[in-house]
């Protein structure tokens, strides 16, 4: 039993330049010619053809629906790699729609007079955002020979995941973050902590490694909004300054580390926009390292003032 390709289509519920164009792309071969050069097809090209079609339904590209149709032998295996390839694209796509929606409701929303400010802002972002330009401030603000595993963590910490369904506030904090990050400093080059100076690579390291220790036993504090006092956690926040700087966690030491963090520049800016991109909409604040570090420096004058 042969068809022609109108036959074909007919019984396929589809029509002739569809049959046509998978034909030409070879993912539906005809079995024979006739005397014409017409092509004809069987039976099998039939179910072959709704297969197709169904892929298709699906989204899944020509190539991957040709080597599912091509690898009898591992056909699941290679549907199941198409099917979560395509899956990932429809995530990537869906988190773009989301993220357009909640800019677009965030123009709506601004002021007529705002709008070309609001616009030359957030349309310096990709979609769906990218948080490389983060990464690349942190990477220059930190110290040059900090070790690649210690430098990954803080990035983790420091460098904040855009939501996948975002509120147009985050939006705007993300594009206000975007431009903090990538707009240069007026003197060429970005004010860094004295203690980068003063400390080596190795002490750096461990003074990364200590503050995140400190921050980690803080957070469960300041998200029950418990406010700031010596304990475990300041204890592990002074022993990190004291091991980058060669010295002992001495009273005569927490006097000079406060005094030493209040002459350090600050990132405020950056923690506070952090923190509205994290925050689910209605959500309590999510503590920041920047949020973390000013809640332990509180902590410390408070300890300092007791011990006076």
């Amino acid at each position: 039993m042969l068809w022609s390709i109108g036959e074909l289509a007919e019984r396929a519920g589809a029509t002739v330049k569809t049959v046509r164009f998978y034909s030409d792309r070879g993912l539906l071969p005809a079995a024979s010619r006739s005397g014409g050069g017409h092509r004809r097809y069987g039976p099998e090209a039939l179910e072959r053809l709704r297969l197709i079609r169904s892929l298709r339904t699906l989204g899944l590209p020509l190539p991957g629906i040709g080597r599912v149709l091509d690898d009898e032998g591992a056909a699941g295996r290679v549907l199941e790699d198409a099917v979560a390839d395509r899956l990932r694209e429809l995530g990537a796509e869906l988190r773009a729609l989301r993220w357009r929606e909640a800019a677009l409701r965030l123009v709506r929303e601004c002021p007529p007079g705002e709008q070309a400010d609001l616009l030359r802002l957030i349309g310096a972002v990709s979609i769906p955002p990218n948080t490389a330009p983060l990464a690349r401030f942190w990477r220059a603000w930190l110290p040059p020979l900090m070790p690649a595993r210690a430098l990954s963590a803080f990035l983790e910490l420091a460098v904040p995941q855009p939501p996948d369904e975002p509120e147009p506030a985050q939006v705007l904090a993300f594009a206000r973050l975007h431009a903090m990050t990538t707009a240069p400093c007026p003197d060429g080059r970005r004010p860094q902590p004295e203690v980068h100076r003063a400390a080596g690579a190795r002490e750096v390291a461990a003074l990364y490694a200590g503050l995140a220790e400190a921050y980690e036993l803080a957070g469960p504090l300041l998200r029950r909004a418990r406010d700031p006092y010596p304990g475990e956690a300041l204890d592990a926040y002074v022993a990190a300054y004291a091991g980058a700087y060669g010295s002992r966690d001495t009273r005569g030491f927490r006097r000079l580390l406060a005094a030493r963090l209040a002459a350090e520049p600050r990132l405020d800016r950056y923690w506070e926009l952090t923190a509205v991109v994290l925050t689910p909409p209605g959500g309590s604040p999510v503590p920041t390292p920047g949020s973390t570090d000013d809640w332990l420096r509180a902590a410390l004058e408070r300890d300092n003032a007791g011990a006076a």
